[in-house]
């Protein structure tokens, strides 16, 4: 078997193959495959060796140079949010970068677990070359093509986008972070073919009117649940959206939605890619097998005997191997002796009138077990609410508490921070 490609290994070829080729555009910046390779060399004389994960926070355009450079350097990258609860990034905050790390390790990415306790995910080369291989196929990224990444680089759906686009020879349109009107702005300058977006930007963005460009072909959405009324809207005006599944431990998307899976609903993201393959457990969480499936976690496990990653997520598979993920375990109540997940009623919520955005938690409750609360951001009163779930949702799984909002707390990827949602159930009860 060849060994896996690296990143390092994508630029010296791209910079042969394509010379003339744009690789990267940061704001009124831009760089060919051979001035980008000879950007991140000079980088990379600055590196040491080592088989520790070099740790770097910064702009886009900052963690981007170092993932190269490091490859470049064969040194395992890490890259930092700088605004984590804007604390120094001292080496006894992250002590995963001080262990030597295996040779064919790449990537650390910092991950949360179900409770918050960070663990780091190690990616090796082979998984990052199987996911972009994986990727580039389902999505037909071709030399030329331009990427639009304004996402977080510290997160692994934006930082895999690197490897996709310098293994196909596309260019990648580096944003640092989302602004719905500058997006906007770019997709009417640029030939943009793909961009990705977790479900909160996408709203935003449909919410300044622009119109999907007549060079995109592919816009992957992920990180959250895609609530079914956004997906209409934004598929009657024209984005061609393709709803995806993964996480940092499968080296990004490791199934991804398109017009062949059949007509599209809630969850449904489609048959896993590559040779990665799908299970359940006995409870319906979901397991992954395959190649992009991590190394391992710094602190150790992982993974089974039997190589498959058990997910905190829940899902359906259908007679097609088509996955349908119906939400995270943990994140499951028991109200009124029934389970209620808070998807069942984000879903519904979503496509009430006057509601811009929801998020639905519990609380401990005598009579309910799980009292379900509504955090709503929107103009839509109580009794127009309650009367909305009563015609569509069973009695154990409608709100008993609605609380209105100026905004839900998210994280940088758009997902729904659910312990704060908890915090400010219980602050609203008090």
């Amino acid at each position: 078997m060849e060994p896996a490609l690296s990143l390092a290994s994508y630029l010296t070829s791209a910079a042969v193959r394509w010379p003339q080729a744009l690789a990267a555009h940061s704001a009124e910046r831009q760089w060919t495959y051979p001035e980008w390779q000879t950007r991140v060399s000079a980088l990379a004389e600055t590196i040491e060796a080592s088989r520790q994960a070099l740790r770097v926070s910064g702009s886009s355009l900052d963690l981007a140079s170092h993932a190269f450079a490091c490859s470049l350097k064969n040194r395992p990258f890490f890259p930092v949010d700088r605004n984590v609860r804007k604390l120094p990034l001292t080496d006894d905050k992250f002590p995963a970068t001080s262990k030597s790390l295996p040779p064919d390790i790449a990537v650390l990415i910092a991950t949360s677990g179900s409770e918050g306790a960070a663990r780091h995910v190690m990616l090796s080369d082979a998984n990052l070359d199987a996911a972009a291989a994986a990727a580039n196929r389902h999505l037909a990224l071709q030399a030329g093509d331009l990427w639009l990444d304004c996402l977080p680089l510290h997160h692994i759906g934006g930082l895999s986008i690197l490897w996709r686009c310098a293994r196909a020879g596309a260019g990648i349109l580096l944003h640092d972070g989302f602004v719905a009107a500058t997006v906007a702005t770019a997709l009417n300058r640029h030939p943009v073919s793909h961009l990705s977006l977790v479900p909160a930007m996408l709203a935003a963005l449909l919410a300044t009117g622009v119109r999907p460009p007549a060079s995109l072909r592919h816009m992957v959405v992920g990180g959250a649940a895609l609530p079914m009324d956004l997906y209409q809207r934004a598929t009657a005006a024209g984005w061609p959206l393709n709803p995806s599944y993964g996480m940092s431990e499968t080296a990004a998307q490791v199934a991804t939605y398109t017009l062949a899976d059949g007509p599209w609903h809630e969850g449904l993201v489609g048959q896993p890619l590559g040779s990665n393959e799908f299970a359940l457990t006995a409870d319906k969480r979901i397991r992954i097998r395959g190649p992009q499936v991590m190394a391992g976690y710094v602190e150790g496990g992982g993974v089974d005997a039997d190589d498959w990653l058990t997910t905190g997520d829940l899902g359906k598979i259908d007679e097609n191997g088509r996955l349908t993920v119906t939400g995270r375990a943990d994140d499951m109540l028991i109200s009124g002796g029934c389970n209620v997940h808070p998807l069942e009623v984000e879903s519904c919520l979503a496509a009430c009138p006057g509601i811009r955005d929801s998020a639905v938690t519990g609380l401990p409750d005598e009579t309910w077990g799980d009292l379900v609360v509504a955090f709503i951001v929107g103009d839509a009163t109580p009794a127009c609410i309650e009367d909305w779930c009563r015609a569509r949702l069973p009695a154990a799984a409608r709100p008993r508490r609605i609380v209105h909002l100026a905004g839900l707390p998210r994280n940088a990827t758009g997902k729904l921070e659910r312990s704060a949602l908890r915090r400010l159930a219980r602050e609203a009860a008090a």
